[in-house]
This record gives C-alpha cells, structure tokens and sequence, in this order.
C-alpha cells in the first residue's frame, strides 16, 4: 500500500546532473525528475531539443536562482550532419524538403568549416524558443510564417571532424552560449552546395560539467530509495566551485545576508564568488567592485 506522503513534495535544494535521454523535451525530463525527487520547484539551465541527449543540468529549490549562471556557459557537442538533405526544421523532426548531390571530400568540407571557426554571425533558425513580436518563433514557424531574424555574434572555438561516410559527417563542436548546431549543420550544407540537417545530436559538456558525472533517467528511476537519488545532488556551492571561494568575518555575515554590501578584507578577489562565513557556512554569491566591498548577488543564508 503507497502512503499519500511518498508523494507530497519534500525540501530539495541542489542541482542534478541528467543524460537527457531522446525523444523527451527539457520540460519532459525536467517534470519526471522532480517527480522522481519529489521536490515542488524546479528548472532547467539550457534547453535540449527532444532529439538531442545528453548534459542537462537541473536546479531544484533554491537553487533554481542560480540557474541562469549556467546560461553563459561555454558548450560542447558531439553532432552528425546528414548531408545532401534539408529538412523543414533543420534536423530529423521534420520533413525533408530538399535533396541534392552531395560532391563534398574532407579536404573540402575542411575549407568549409574554417568559415565557422572563431567568432561568426549566425542566424537562429526559425525553430527555436527566440520571441519575435512575444511569439516564439516555432509557433510562427508551425504555421508555415518565415520572419526576419537577426544575425548573432557566437563563437566557435573548436569544430573537429571524427568522420565522414556515405554523406553522415561527424563533429565536436565546443561553442559559446547562443550557438544553435541546427543553424551550423543547415548552414555548412548550403556552403558545400548540397544542403544538411543534424541527424544525431547529443550535448557532452556544459561549462566545466562533463555528461561523464550525470546519471541516466532510467537509472534515476530504478533507484530503490529517495536517499540514492536525492545523493546525487550538488549542493549550490559545490556546483560552483570552478568560482573563487572568499570567507568573511562572523560580524558582517548578518549585513550580507541582509542584502547589504560588506568590506572586502583581502585584495585577491575580484568579480563573482563564493561568500562564506568563518565557520564554513555557505552565504551565497557575491560581486567586488574596484574599490574593495563585496555585493550580495544570490544569498542562501538567514544569517543567523
């Protein structure tokens, strides 16, 4: 017999490292898990697309407040373009629409790739969450509307190609924030003459995060107990800890976590950072400015 509190929402704080599995969106994945954990509030920091896999982090509780840090985040992709095919969508979801030739060798898909290498301007594609007007553009998209949309400055740090056969060609793709691969693969087939969509995609690192340290959904939802899952949250500080970690006096924590700016005792520290108290406590984030005060960003702590 299931009691009715194994399903009443529990304190959960934390970030979860998921392998996205296919076919779910970000918001699909996202629900089953906080089911999973039982926790009331929850988001993502990066939608996946339903056809991609792989790193989605997850923010529970309070840490959902940091979730839009992750945002910036360099990211890093393992892609395979189908070439001599355009589909409506820029990947397998839709329909194709085009087929051409595909007279294309690595010497000249090497040519090719060097356009996109380093910063560019990309233009999203029209399916994507991008509001123009306070409509997505997908929803415009789906009603067969094609609007104008601006160009972007993205960088591209790094395209390597693992492997070309029978027109699949397969890529690593490490990108800044705003880099839409369903862009990239659509316009890499227009420079090779032959048109492409993405075939398989999946997202193997998000910032300093490997998809080598996330957990599979299934294996999320064969764990016996809540303790096994809930075990494999990072707590907020621990998932920020590539940041500078600063520790301030007993007598300043309560201003912090007030809201108030606090001296900065040390002159190594500048920008975004862990703020903790003497005794460990972790306090929240905190910003110096050039003249030596700390500015609560995110505060976790009463206090008290």
């Amino acid at each position: 017999m299931t009691n009715r509190h194994d399903h009443e929402p529990v304190p959960v704080n934390g970030i979860l490292l998921l392998d996205k599995p296919y076919g779910l969106s970000s918001n699909q994945a996202l629900t089953r898990v906080k089911r999973l954990l039982r926790s009331k509030k929850g988001g993502h920091t990066g939608a996946l697309d339903p056809i991609a896999t792989g790193l989605l982090p997850l923010c529970f509780g309070m840490t959902t407040r940091i979730a839009g840090i992750f945002l910036n985040f360099d990211k890093t992709y393992e892609v395979t373009i189908r070439l001599g095919e355009t589909t409506k969508t820029g990947d397998t979801e839709g329909e194709i629409v085009s087929r051409s030739p595909v007279n294309a060798n690595i010497a000249s898909i090497e040519q090719a790739l060097d356009r996109f290498r380093g910063k560019i301007q990309q233009v999203p594609p029209m399916y994507s969450a991008i509001k123009k007007n306070g409509t997505p553009l997908y929803k415009l998209a789906r009603k067969g509307q094609v609007v104008e949309r601006e160009s972007r400055e993205v960088v591209i740090y790094k395209l390597e190609v693992h492997n070309f056969n029978e027109n699949n060609l397969s890529l690593t793709v490490e990108c800044s924030k705003g880099v839409y691969i369903r862009s990239l693969a659509m316009d890499l087939g227009e420079s090779l003459g032959c048109g492409g969509h993405v075939r398989e995609l999946r997202r193997v690192k998000v910032g300093h995060y490997s998809i080598n340290d996330a957990i599979a959904l299934r294996e999320l939802e064969d764990m016996p107990s809540d303790e096994q899952r809930y075990s494999h949250l990072l707590q907020t500080d621990e998932a920020l800890d590539h940041l500078m970690k600063f520790k301030i006096p007993r007598e300043n924590v309560l201003s912090f976590c007030q809201g108030q700016s606090v001296p900065l005792t040390t002159s190594d520290w500048e920008g975004l950072g862990l703020v903790y108290s003497n005794d460990g406590t972790f306090l929240g984030l905190g910003e110096c400015d050039e003249v030596g005060n700390i500015h609560p960003k995110k505060v976790f702590s009463q206090g008290m």
